[in-house]
């Protein structure tokens, strides 16, 4: 797909020491069942088989779509400038860890999907986790699709499964786009209800990676030469965190009062809008607010601040220079004025800021999933000890508010 106008641009490799692999994952293959790119620590191979950043057009369509432009014009611009760029992974890769892994549950962000966080996604594999970072089927994913049987007029017609991702021949893909809001329609109710399924879809991945773990056997629905009996007790379930960003952020957080499956949790610009007030009191895990300087405003920090408490940690670092679009891999891939002028990057150079996310993360998964690494020499960051850091945020909240 594509070919793109800058050849020094590109999603950054994970730091770590481990080789970073990725499959894709669907079982049960109805809109009900469970879908996500896993990302882990991986033999060296040889030969690097990079999946593409965006899987095939219709996610294109998608996008055009949540940005509410023509399809066919931002097909051809969306190709020029994001068509060539790979996933920092070598796909079905076999797996390889010296040691049980934890786990990470990602959830993105409103009109994204499965692959825009692959360079949050490849360092945290390549630190020694296993991630899964799920596609909702929430209609709040620009694009995602399931599996449905063939009609019998589909299966006398053999060009139907030419394109299929299924591994069965008897099933077709089923294309969901992201849903706009009706006119009159309440946005709160859609957004609660949305994000309540996609608690439950994170916990559903979570459910698929522990059957994986304890050797029950899996059928993904997709063509994969992924072998998934390796992982059987690859997985130290003890472990877990959710990671997400955006609507992702406030998922997490739904998430983690939903399951105590989950240590803790790390919101990336969290969009507080989605939750309801009464679920604040009973998230017992320590949260980790990651956010930009130009997204946030007084009402949703005002939010973030109800979880605050004496009792758990809870954490909020801000990231001077970013911008909401600072978190998806759309900021390492368009040239600095592009990237500003569609407000993809901010002030701050995009790997410094990501790295400055990516080891603050770390940091607060080794303190509080208990984990034996080196993660602790960035434990000044969770306070905000860097001149690129404030401690807090950058927003003033008036005591009332809170």
């Amino acid at each position: 797909m594509g070919n793109t106008c800058s050849n020094h641009l590109g999603i950054p490799q994970g730091k770590g020491p481990n080789a970073v692999g990725c499959t894709d994952f669907m079982m049960d293959h109805t809109a009900q069942g469970s879908f996500f790119r896993l990302y882990y620590p991986c033999q060296e191979t040889e030969k690097l088989d990079r999946p593409d950043w965006v899987p095939c057009v219709e996610y294109f369509n998608g996008l055009a779509d949540f940005m509410k432009i023509n399809r066919s014009l931002s097909e051809r611009i969306f190709n020029y400038l994001f068509g060539s760029f790979k996933i920092p992974a070598s796909l079905d890769a076999p797996f390889k860890s010296n040691e049980k892994c934890p786990v990470v549950i990602f959830s993105h962000g409103l009109g994204a999907f499965r692959t825009l966080y692959s360079a949050i996604c490849a360092e945290l594999a390549s630190q020694g986790f296993i991630v899964a970072s799920v596609e909702h089927r929430d209609e709040s994913a620009s694009a995602t699709y399931y599996l449905r049987e063939k009609t019998e007029s589909e299966k006398a017609d053999k060009t139907v499964s030419i394109t299929s991702t299924s591994a069965q021949d008897t099933l077709i893909e089923e294309w969901m786009y992201y849903r706009n809001l009706q006119h009159g329609e309440n946005e709160f109710t859609l957004r609660n209800k949305q994000v309540k399924q996609r608690a439950d879809e994170c916990i559903l991945a979570l459910d698929k990676l522990m059957e994986i773990n304890s050797g029950i056997p899996v059928q993904n629905v997709l063509k994969s030469k992924f072998d998934w009996t390796t992982l059987e007790n690859s997985m130290d379930l003890c472990r877990i965190a959710a990671v997400g960003h955006s609507f992702g952020g406030a998922t997490v957080i739904e998430a983690l009062c939903k399951d105590v499956k989950f240590k803790c949790g790390v919101a990336l610009d969290a969009w507080m809008f989605p939750l309801d007030d009464e679920i604040f009191p009973r998230v017992k895990q320590p949260i980790f607010f990651i956010n930009s300087e130009k997204f946030q405003w007084a009402g949703n920090i005002s939010r973030m601040k109800k979880l605050d408490s004496a009792v758990i940690q809870r954490k909020m670092i801000t990231i001077r220079g970013t911008v909401h679009q600072s978190f998806p891999d759309f900021t390492f891939l368009t040239g600095n004025w592009i990237g500003k002028l569609m407000k993809l990057k901010g002030e701050i150079d995009s790997q410094i800021a990501m790295d400055l996310c990516n080891q603050a993360t770390l940091a607060f998964l080794q303190r509080h999933l208990g984990l034996h690494k080196n993660f602790d020499q960035w434990d000044a960051l969770i306070d905000g000890q860097d001149p690129n850091l404030i401690q807090g945020t950058n927003v003033t909240v008036l005591q009332s508010a809170i």
